[in-house]
């Protein structure tokens, strides 16, 4: 997808401009920039009461999860979004075990302290054991993280099978350029305390991490940014495994983009904001196709 940078443009001539720092103009072509004016976008709301702002983000997590739903990221009961809870940011919301993405209500999450006591929540007060172990580890060491997303999705396992980090050879993928881990390890379901520490560390400070044999994890500090993550991420895995399947077989290597390139881009398409603007229409469509239902 293109850039969250709506724009218009005027033409205006600028004898000391150049299109890239690495080579002159091409006979021909006119030295012209663009001035840029950029529109008021919206922004995440913001709550002086922490309550009110614990219904509303709880209302998101649930839109997640349908929206987590809509695209088949459900692989039997394997999967979790967590919240960090305003109120209390020692605790967070997750899915409880065995509801289907596709059914969550607002009223079903859990809320979970990080020794893994459930505190409060909907009906099912069952704690995927995983989801404790990685994303506990996950909010304990980022304190600036709100919001983890975690599910066996099938490109994103496919391409954890790899064991390699993903290449830079699109827009998209840019928006993971150096802020992307690779976890190299495989101790089967995530069941002890160390291990959700392991992958939190190897984290460290970004937005995304290939669990080898495992699947993809991605934070944000919103809601929405790490939803939007996690699709993005996934479909990067999935056109990197086709570009590659295609370009060995015509006896080729994908075409990467070069640093300088790929870190000018990333500071348009892997901000937080960014992440949070770009989700904006997943959650504008799924509050339309299920007309809110999750909020109850």
């Amino acid at each position: 997808m293109a850039p969250p940078t709506a724009t218009t443009t005027e033409a205006e001539t600028n004898d000391d401009y150049r299109p890239s720092t690495k080579a002159p103009l091409e006979p021909g072509i006119s030295e012209t920039k663009a001035k840029i004016r950029m529109p008021k976008f919206p922004s995440p709301p913001k709550f002086d009461d922490k309550y009110e702002e614990r219904e509303y983000l709880r209302g998101r997590l649930a839109a997640a999860f349908r929206i987590f739903g809509k695209y088949s990221f459900d692989e039997g009961v394997a999967g979790h979004i967590t919240l960090r809870d305003p109120v209390d940011p020692t605790t967070f919301w997750v899915n409880p075990f065995g509801v289907a993405f596709a059914l969550i209500k607002k009223s079903d999450l859990i809320q979970v302290d990080h020794n893994g006591k459930i505190i409060t929540g909907g009906d099912v007060k069952l704690l995927n054991a995983a989801a404790f172990m990685i994303h506990g580890a996950v909010h304990e060491a980022r304190p600036d993280v709100m919001c983890a997303a975690h599910s066996h999705s099938i490109y994103g396992r496919s391409f954890c099978a790899l064991g390699r980090p993903l290449d830079i050879i699109t827009q998209d993928a840019c928006s993971f350029h150096n802020d992307h881990a690779l976890y190299s390890s495989f101790n089967g379901i995530v069941l002890a305390d160390e291990e959700g520490k392991r992958i939190a560390r190897c984290l460290g400070d970004k937005k995304a991490a290939l669990l080898q044999n495992h699947g993809l994890l991605t934070v944000g500090q919103t809601i929405e940014a790490a939803v939007f993550w996690f699709i993005s991420l996934e479909k990067c895995c999935h056109a990197q495994l086709m570009a590659d399947a295609a370009a060995r077989g015509r006896g080729h290597e994908t075409v990467k983009i070069n640093e300088e390139d790929a870190a000018f881009t990333y500071k348009t398409v892997g901000t937080p904001m960014a992440g949070w603007f770009s989700a904006k229409p997943l959650f504008d469509v799924i509050a339309k196709e299920t007309d809110e239902d999750y909020l109850l």
